[in-house]
């Protein structure tokens, strides 16, 4: 059957095409080979006998832009965190308030001894705040040039910071305290396996898209969790006209738009005037039966609890609620991140590994059932660092449940208890905990060796040859990427969806 567009892929990005193209009247496909909507973005109740919907594979939305939700009519809620972060340290720690300055200087104080790096801190996330307000709203215009992005900017100084220099050579500069520095440094290595000092600036690219969010870097909390994003991004498609189809697996995409895929035991084949592909480069070129570029490399460990109660800290001036609030980093001092770097580029789990933390339900306690949150159950959710996928390849089961052990290990030493205490017992009385390595992404959501952004992350500008497009394009006009493999592309934001979309719909 031909259609105007058929999409490879019912993710977030593949829903959001979706949404706009049939919008415009245009007749659209979506197959997705697993049984459900919504990619890495869903909500399951992962343990039997618990009322507790997570969000299994991301975690929160930062990148998604109100004009993609206001162009759309999207109802989705995100509810903004106070708590920015809270990190162990001894048996203190550095909370950032977002509600009070002058709590979070004292943290500071109490952490550094000295005023000198919250000053800093203001500093550096003012400059950021400047670059994330223009290079956000370039995201979801034609791509413009490095020139063309640095004049928008007009701040050389910013420019060097984010686009030029290691991260870690300014951190080094701004920041006395090795803790603070870790603290920045974390979101320049979510799903990205680099150095602080790596000179082809994969960290700069991550941090940037961790702090330009809606211009203002904020990572919300979607109410009902992350599959009540897809959710309503599959009803706005649906009642578009757009057909979703669930268990298809694609086999293969020709040049002039003929998409072969399986669906139970019958082939198909549909005919698009475009094809967009919401899968990862490397898996695109398989289907055009091409060989695909070299393999990127997730190096995330990703694990999900449910716990009967939050665990006790050891620094006694601070409310667990208000430590889990935000983001709780674990052992993520800059020299313990270079560290664990160290050791798993030589082929080693880290022996402290370094993770950072999320509780969804005491921002959205609506994921809990009823008898769940009366009980005052609660939820965590870890990002392990520097656990790339060479690390399981060998024996995936056997490393993962090692790599879990050293984990738990590490955020047990900065807590007043071992969390597996407050673990919540399932209705088998198995402990409400699971592990996800790189090769279970792979394995589940077709991420290329785990890897979340599906390669690594890209500048927000295009040169010569690209710039003006829409980072889309590929070597065939019919095919389009319209996933996270994208340039701006990464992270829930429906950017490359909207994008690829306004390709087809010929919008400058």
């Amino acid at each position: 059957m031909d259609y105007d567009a058929v999409i490879v892929g019912g993710g977030h990005n593949g829903l959001v095409a979706a949404a706009y193209l049939a919008q415009a009247g245009r007749s659209v496909l979506v197959l997705e080979r697993r049984a459900e909507i919504g990619g890495a973005a869903v909500s399951f109740r992962a343990f039997p006998g618990v009322d507790v919907r997570l969000s299994r594979y991301s975690y929160l939305v930062s990148l998604l832009p109100k004009r993609i939700a206001a162009e759309l009519g999207l109802d989705v809620r995100l509810r903004r965190r106070r708590m920015s972060s809270y990190t162990p340290a001894g048996d203190t720690g550095l909370l950032v308030d977002t509600g009070d300055g002058e709590r979070t200087g004292a943290s500071f104080r109490a952490v550094t001894g000295s005023t000198k790096d919250y000053a800093a801190w203001q500093r550096f996330y003012a400059s950021a705040a400047r670059v994330a307000e223009v290079t956000f709203a370039s995201l979801t215009e034609p791509l413009p040039t490095r020139a063309e992005l640095r004049q928008r900017i007009g701040d050389d100084e910013a420019w060097a910071t984010f686009f030029e220099r290691p991260a870690g050579e300014t951190l080094r500069e701004l920041f006395d305290d090795d803790v603070v520095r870790g603290v920045v440094l974390t979101d320049a290595l979510i799903g990205t396996f680099a150095s602080a000092d790596d000179e082809q600036l994969r960290q700069n690219r991550c941090l940037l898209y961790h702090l330009i969010g809606n211009g203002t870097g904020d990572w919300d909390v979607p109410v009902g969790g992350m599959g009540a994003v897809t959710d309503a991004l599959a009803d706005v498609a649906r009642r578009a006209g757009a057909v979703l189809v669930t268990g298809a697996e694609v086999l293969s995409v020709t040049p002039d738009g003929e998409v072969r895929y399986r669906q139970g035991d019958t082939e198909r084949v549909a005919v698009g005037g475009r094809v967009l592909a919401n899968v990862a480069p490397r898996t695109l070129a398989r289907l055009l039966g091409e060989e695909p570029a070299e393999s990127p490399e997730g190096a995330q460990l990703k694990v999900n609890m449910v716990l009967r109660r939050l665990p006790r800290l050891r620094d006694r001036a601070v409310d667990p609620r208000d430590a889990f609030g935000g983001t709780f980093h674990v052992n993520e001092s800059f020299a313990q991140l270079e560290t664990a770097y160290r050791e798993a580029a030589a082929g080693r789990i880290p022996s402290v590994p370094p993770c950072e933390i999320y509780c969804h339900s005491l921002t959205d306690p609506s994921i809990l059932g009823p008898a769940e949150r009366a009980a005052g159950v609660q939820t965590l959710t870890l990002f392990g660092l520097h656990m790339p996928a060479r690390l399981f390849e060998a024996d995936n089961d056997g490393a993962r449940a090692e790599a879990l052990r050293a984990t738990l290990s590490s955020l047990d030493s900065v807590l007043a208890e071992p969390i597996e205490d407050c673990l919540l017992a399932d209705g088998d009385g198995e402990a409400c905990i699971e592990a996800k390595t790189p090769l279970d992404l792979e394995a589940e959501l077709g991420l290329p060796r785990g890897h979340i952004f599906h390669r690594d992350l890209s500048w927000p500008y295009g040169d010569d040859e690209t710039a003006g497009g829409w980072g889309v394009e590929t070597g065939y006009e019919r095919v389009l990427l319209c996933g996270a493999g994208a340039v701006r592309g990464g992270g829930v934001s429906g950017i490359p969806g909207r994008n690829a979309a306004m390709a087809v719909l010929g919008r400058g």
